[in-house]
């Protein structure tokens, strides 16, 4: 028997999949593309957030030569599609999403440099 689906509420809590959304809802990209604009993340990591998101029906897809491009179906979000579009076109929503895949990064954190103080 295989596990039950994940909910669209379940799949959309996931800061990196509705980033991932986020960046196909007007356009069409590689995955190659998207691993490129979420450049802290494994391009494994973002193949199976795609997976995720087509086994859902919220992504199609299409084969091209050995690329395979990604689409958003808004139609599947049904009443979410408004909440995530409004959601997408506010500043503060922005800044909350920079938050959370900051706080969600895996892997490790660029060092900060420190300043010595200069001896005169």
């Amino acid at each position: 028997m295989s596990p039950p689906a994940p909910s669209l509420l379940s799949l959309l809590a996931s800061p990196r999949r509705l980033e991932i959304l986020r960046l196909l809802w007007t356009q069409e990209l590689s995955a190659g593309a998207i691993h490129r604009a979420m450049p802290d993340v494994t391009f494994g990591a973002v193949s199976l957030q795609l997976r995720s998101l087509a086994d859902a029906g919220l992504l199609e897809s299409r084969a091209e030569k050995t690329y395979r491009f990604y689409r958003a179906r808004r139609e599947a979000l049904g009443p979410l599609r408004t909440l995530l579009e409004q959601m997408w076109d506010d500043a503060l929503w922005r800044l909350k999403l920079a938050a959370e895949l900051e706080q969600t990064r895996r892997g490790p954190r660029p060092r900060r440099r420190t300043l010595k103080p200069r001896k005169v």
